[in-house]
């Protein structure tokens, strides 16, 4: 063989067998970039996320753009839209194969949210910008209890942030006058609730309103000159800034938005209601149940838990529940005597539960929780206590707020089951964990599907009776009636947006049915109003975890573990129920191969 041709062959077989290797490395190397890539890809949208949503970052403790403001303009809003195809098609180009499961997971997860997003566009809900219980009116001083103020930046970032509301009050504004010309509204009894809301703050002196409760913090560390400084021009801008912005949104929706407000409380009474319903439906539930699926569900649980609350009420004496129910209005023991009293009563339930925690839980918080009172400015719409998260550096802890007002109209009997639900094993506990979970991505950690995040809590309650807790029938009773209160929700906020309820049908039901403070009751139905679909996901996520439950501990038998079932529920942060069955019985099929091998 000639010396050339030997060394062609040669040549050749080295080549075939560099891109050999070259195929062999090439899956490993193209799975690392495909990774790295998705991995950039979420960081660049969890940056977009926060830089648009300045206030949002702050709650999480993030202070890069402590100074700045959302954009409310109808203008950005599309843009963001817009912003949305374009992460939809980068993240569709990427291919997970191979990916670890929970990778592959966040973009089955981010993917999904983008699709339902933009089907959701077509109802421009954007242009109902406010409500009793929702809006730039209240969300602005409700951020203040959320904000550090530990250095003087912190201030001056406050103040600038500050100077941008009129800003936002413009732009809302702007949203809602569209939405009046095309009849995207708010019921006009609400609307005249925010008149109430707004014209309250606008009515205040500077230094009484909730702008200013920051200058009571102002440490002693600061220098006297910045101090005053500080207060002098928190105090202008709220003056020349603030007040004016309330006071001209006051008016605005006083002469102008409010008279022109629905007359009917349905959904169904918006343009294309039984869609935009539908949409409200399968977005908050994450499941494909029907308006009509939904009611006879709640219909069934009511009667069902009826039975359970009459037996209670029977042990006790009372023939029926009407009877049972008329001795608690009138039993003073029953109801609480000043705003203190109720805030002792949620922080003993809470204390009493956080050593029983291990009996349940492997995986616990590391974050502190503590109950405060809601602000005053929001307390007569507000519900009777909600939840919010505290940051995740651990700098302000999670808050269980209570709504204190009309002490003396309140019942004890609730406290212990609603304090498990703001605080642990529910709110708390759940939303810490997911905050806590650095293997998760941040749009994982902070995800919020509702029908998770409020089935967790409303299973929780429950919770209690597995550690020995509602020794008081009374307390057990009020647990029963909590959990009335979210069935009666499916009955009745299917009532309003698709059976076509009136308001006093919806409160004859509250009244048949339970023994709901009526201030409670109130103000319940006019959050279903204000809120479609949301109260759904109490008791629809509940009922999922529950059926979960009983499939694992069938399936499992005496290898049933409740705590590692609940770090199995809680361990992926939270998810649509659809997701979370087939992640349950992924790890019912798990713990089974265990205990055969």
């Amino acid at each position: 063989m000639p010396a050339r041709t030997f060394r062609i062959l040669l040549s050749a077989a080295f080549f075939a067998i560099l891109s050999l290797s070259a195929a062999i490395a090439s899956p490993a190397d193209d799975l690392a970039a495909r990774r790295k890539a998705f991995s950039d890809l979420l960081a660049e949208h969890w940056e977009y996320t926060l830089s648009h949503s300045p206030e949002f970052a702050s709650i999480l403790g993030d202070k890069r753009w402590n100074d700045k403001a959302s954009d409310l303009s109808e203008r950005e809003i599309l843009a963001d839209q817009q912003k949305d195809r374009e992460w939809l098609a980068r993240l569709a180009a990427i291919d997970t194969t191979g990916f670890p499961e929970q990778e592959a997971l966040t973009k089955t997860l981010l993917v999904r949210r983008l699709k339902e997003s933009i089907d959701n566009e077509r109802f421009q809900n954007w242009k109902m910008s406010v409500s009793q219980f929702f809006g730039i009116h209240l969300q602005a001083p409700q951020m203040v209890s959320l904000l550090p103020f530990t250095t003087v930046k912190d201030y001056d970032d406050y103040i600038a942030r500050l100077k941008q509301l009129p800003k936002q009050f413009d732009d809302t504004t702007a949203r809602m006058r569209k939405g009046m010309a095309e009849g995207l509204m708010q019921p006009r009894f609400l609307l005249e609730k925010v008149v109430t809301q707004s014209g309250g703050i606008a009515a205040q002196k500077p230094e009484d309103t909730p702008f200013a409760r920051p200058l009571s913090k102002i440490p002693p560390t600061f220098s006297p000159e910045d101090a005053a400084r500080i207060k002098g021009e928190v105090l202008t801008t709220i003056r020349e800034s603030v007040l004016p912005a309330y006071a001209r949104f006051t008016e605005f929706v006083k002469a102008e938005y409010a008279p022109k407000g629905r007359t009917e409380p349905g959904m169904w009474s918006l343009p294309d209601g039984e869609a935009r319903y539908a949409a409200q439906v399968k977005r908050l539930t994450t499941t494909d149940k029907t308006p009509e699926e939904i009611h006879r569900i709640g219909l069934a649980q009511v009667a069902e838990i009826e039975k359970q609350m009459l037996v209670i009420a029977k042990k006790l004496g009372f023939s029926d529940l009407k009877a049972f129910n008329a001795s608690i209005e009138k039993d003073p023991k029953r109801h609480y005597r000043d705003r203190e009293e109720i805030l002792t009563a949620y922080r003993r339930a809470i204390d009493q539960m956080r050593p029983q925690l291990p009996k349940l839980f492997g995986r616990l918080p590391k974050a502190e929780v503590e109950v405060a009172a809601v602000e005053s400015f929001r307390e007569k719409e507000a519900s009777g206590a909600q939840y919010n998260t505290g940051a995740k550096d651990g700098s302000r802890p999670g808050r269980v707020m209570v709504n204190t007002s009309q002490a003396e109209s309140r019942k004890t009997i609730s406290t212990e089951s609603t304090a498990y639900h703001e605080g642990v094993p529910g709110h708390h506990l759940q939303l810490s964990i997911a905050q806590e979970q650095d293997d998760l991505p941040p749009v994982r950690q902070q995800a919020g599907y509702t029908a998770f995040v409020e089935g967790w809590a409303l299973y929780s309650e429950r919770l209690g009776k597995d550690v020995g807790f509602y020794r008081d029938p009374y307390s057990d009773y009020g647990r029963l009636q909590d959990e009335m209160l979210r069935a009666i929700r499916l009955v009745v906020d299917t009532g309003f947006h698709y059976k076509k309820w009136s308001r006093d049908q919806v409160v004859a039901f509250f009244h048949d049915h339970s023994a709901v403070d009526e201030v409670e009751v109130q103000s319940e139905t006019d959050r279903y109003i204000a809120w479609p679909g949301q109260a759904l996901a109490y008791k629809i996520g509940q009922l999922k975890i529950l059926e979960l439950r009983d499939r694992a501990r069938k399936e499992l038998g005496a290898a049933f573990d409740i705590r590692a079932f609940h770090d199995e529920i809680l361990g992926a942060g939270a998810l649509p129920l659809d997701i979370l069955d087939q992640r349950i019985d992924g790890w019912i099929l798990e713990r089974k191969g265990r205990r055969k091998g």
